[in-house]
């Protein structure tokens, strides 16, 4: 005798969320939200939580409008069921089972809810939280691939691409990524740009339309909560260079969140030989001459070209020095070779 599927909407209530975690943005959830006490536990499932406890450290919660805001005890939060494989921060993940009761925790500041299995020293454990149950609408669990953009298996249109990635988080890709579109805006190139590995948070791709990007993509806006050990990476990010060639832009920035080495998929983006055909710059953060020797190493060991090496290692004469000296690269930092740096992209993209 086959066995019943449970039935989503078994237990239905209607609750009123206090906040809206930025993961959930592409589903424009009202306040007033059907939830379910049937929980299947499944990455990119609305969660609705409530908040058990406040902290004095990563108690910050990023809303639908880009707004953070502080997360008090007793607040119903909208959040997404999702992993984290965080260096500097928290590791998490989806329970095998999840019921309405159980104590999870709040992962990043995007809204990505799970089981918390490492913490930092510096935020200590992260915050926890009860879960209420599963958001619903027309008898169906919601998750934010509902409506999502579409992953490609192939580039509809060559666009110059420019990449960066680096050896960690707070490697100062973001930073070097938006100093670049900024120049690049300036000197009157239409750019486009897109988050390709990492997790959850609207913060970086927001910073990207800031500098002057025309429009900015990530992973979340088809349907991934994170690209914690996903084999689609290559295929997010084709889906991601399609979408934006069709604002027509004249060169399109990559970043690719966390590190080379991390479980994110970074190495597997380059992995693909077609968009490692599409490269015109390659841009590598270290924070040390270690870590600028190890992404030469790694990159070129692997036949990945590297074109330029920022972040803190550039931040003083003495990292650019062995940059320039000990590797054989060019290097450049972003907070005060800034103009420099887009021009030597620019240059890259062919466009001086």
């Amino acid at each position: 005798m086959a066995l019943e599927e449970p039935d989503a909407m078994a237990g239905t209530e209607l609750i009123r969320v206090d906040k809206l975690a930025s993961v959930t943005v592409n589903l424009k959830l009202e306040k007033e939200i059907s939830v379910s006490a049937h929980i299947e536990p499944k990455a990119g499932n609305v969660c609705i939580v409530r908040a058990l406890e406040e902290k004095r450290v990563y108690d910050r919660l990023e809303l639908v409008t880009g707004r953070m805001a502080k997360i008090s005890k007793g607040d119903i939060i909208a959040g997404v069921l999702g992993q984290r494989r965080a260096l500097q921060g928290f590791a998490g993940v989806v329970p095998e089972k999840i019921k309405k009761g159980d104590v999870l925790h709040v992962l990043n500041l995007g809204g990505i809810i799970g089981k918390a299995i490492s913490f930092n020293r510096d935020y200590g454990q992260p915050l926890k939280v009860e879960v209420l149950g599963t958001a619903v609408k027309d008898g169906k669990v919601l998750n934010i691939k509902d409506g999502a953009k579409k992953t490609a298996s192939h580039l509809s249109s060559p666009v110059p691409l420019v990449v960066v990635c680096g050896t960690s988080m707070n490697s100062g890709k973001t930073e070097a990524l938006s100093r670049i579109i900024q120049v690049l805006a300036w000197r009157g190139k239409k750019v486009c740009a897109g988050k390709v590995t990492g997790i959850s948070a609207l913060k970086d791709v927001l910073n990207m339309e800031d500098h002057g990007a025309v429009k900015a993509l990530s992973f979340i806006d088809f349907g991934y909560p994170s690209t914690v050990g996903l084999k689609a990476v290559p295929f997010i990010a084709k889906g991601i260079l399609n979408e934006l060639a069709q604002y027509h832009p004249e060169v399109i920035m990559l970043e690719l969140g966390d590190g080379l080495l991390g479980e994110y998929g970074v190495m597997d983006f380059y992995r693909d030989e077609e968009l490692l055909e599409s490269i015109s710059c390659n841009i590598a953060c270290a924070i040390d001459p270690v870590g600028a020797w190890g992404m030469k190493e790694i990159l070129e060991g692997s036949h990945i070209p590297i074109h330029l090496v920022s972040g803190p290692v550039t931040d003083n004469t003495v990292g650019l020095d062995f940059v320039k000296k000990s590797l054989g690269l060019e290097g450049l930092n972003a907070l005060y070779q800034q103009e420099e740096l887009g021009i030597f992209v620019e240059k890259m993209i062919g466009g001086a």
